[in-house]
């Protein structure tokens, strides 16, 4: 009965956590008032805070009682999208143009209530838990400037873990699975350079409209002819720009899109060959291409044993009914990536009611909050008990 006081009461200020950041939105980099909710919650609770790693990150370090063990990274991100809230919940986004529509503010809250729920019991555990608040996971660049930021030297840790909520689970599941759970994000950018030229003349130009048009075509047989087909690999031209009026062919064009792919070594053909394909068309149509990567991040890639954790402590805390315990990858992508390719760890979905992560009336599910708490508790006892 006190356990379950204790877990009401927690859920309550993790509500109220979780409203007030949702209400007050900001982008990557920029969250500075989340940043100091944060700290000043920590320290309230006697845990010792590193603020500005990584730009806006926050590391809250906390050492059990039973001495020298194991370090445990677990990781929360903290940045909202730029859009416009279209939802009319009473803690709607009072920042124009600024939304948590994927759920990080859920995230943080879920954190915030391991954080406390260890710092005020008894700290009955051996080793080091690091609470990893990170800025900026939408753009794929915070994960990485805390690394560059010497995440894992200044605050050292074995394994690492993080979640995120998915309405393509039921609320309170729990998925998770060893190897690629999500996929590699490659955005880039063409740069079509022709003649322009009357078109009642097109002999004397060269129409960058033409040349992109069989690039679009070109770069889909990578994925049909050259991935193995028991592989992934997606290539999405989604932005197709040119020209200015009807009766004009332009002098150059621009393409842009994304790459998704779940291994490295499909990421780095299908790049190898997109360059083949640019620079073999620069000559054919005697025009000039660049081909230019704008972001860049590796698949989320979960090892063995630390997803064995997780399935562990799912059935532990929730029950076996409540797991999912090899789901399919999706091709979102995730900087938590990052991380993972420096230490091992595992990166879990929490299932939720309501509409999905990005749209426009989005809102995170409170219900699930403790189940969050209770897996991630269940991993530091696990690991470290």
């Amino acid at each position: 009965m006190q356990e379950d006081t204790y877990l009401g009461a927690l859920t309550r200020e993790m509500r109220a956590w979780r409203r007030d950041i949702h209400q007050h939105p900001e982008l990557g980099f920029q969250e500075h008032r989340t940043c100091g909710l944060v700290a000043g919650l920590l320290e309230s609770w006697g845990i010792e805070v590193t603020g500005g790693v990584g730009g806006t990150g926050v590391v809250g370090t906390l050492r059990g009682a039973r001495g020298p063990g194991m370090s445990l990274g677990l990781r929360a991100d903290m940045d909202a999208l730029p859009m416009d809230e279209l939802g009319t919940v009473a803690h709607r986004s009072v920042n124009p143009g600024v939304f948590h529509g994927c759920g990080h503010d859920g995230h943080t809250a879920i954190m915030l209530g391991v954080a406390k729920t260890l710092a005020t019991g008894k700290r009955d555990f051996r080793g080091t838990v690091h609470f990893i608040f990170q800025p900026a996971e939408e753009t794929l660049g915070g994960g990485a400037a805390m690394l560059e930021d010497g995440l894992f030297e200044r605050f050292p840790c074995d394994e690492i873990y993080a979640l995120h909520n998915i309405n393509q689970l039921p609320a309170g599941m729990v998925g998770v699975r060893s190897g690629a759970i999500l996929s590699a994000c490659d955005v880039f950018r063409i740069r079509i350079q022709g003649v322009g030229t009357h078109a009642a003349m097109p002999h004397l130009g060269i129409d960058p409209i033409v040349v992109g048009t069989s690039l679009v075509q070109s770069l889909q047989s990578i994925v049909s002819r050259n991935v193995d087909p028991l592989e992934t690999s997606v290539v999405s031209v989604c932005t197709f720009n040119a020209g200015t009026a009807r009766n004009v062919i332009a002098d150059h064009a621009e393409l842009q899109g994304t790459v998704r792919t779940l291994s490295v070594q499909t990421q780095q053909l299908t790049i190898r060959r997109m360059q083949e394909i640019c620079d073999a068309a620069a000559a054919m149509y005697r025009c000039g291409i660049t081909l230019e990567w704008l972001v860049s991040g590796p698949p989320t890639v979960n090892a063995p044993e630390q997803a064995d954790v997780v399935r562990r402590a799912v059935a532990n805390t929730l029950g076996a009914d409540k797991l999912e315990p090899d789901m399919r990858p999706l091709m979102a992508s995730e900087d938590f990536a990052f991380m993972l390719q420096a230490r091992p760890g595992a990166y879990f979905f929490l299932g939720h009611d309501g509409q999905m992560c990005h749209h426009p009336q989005f809102d995170f599910d409170d219900d699930t909050s403790p189940s969050g708490v209770s897996v991630f508790l269940d991993i530091v006892k696990q690991r470290l008990g």
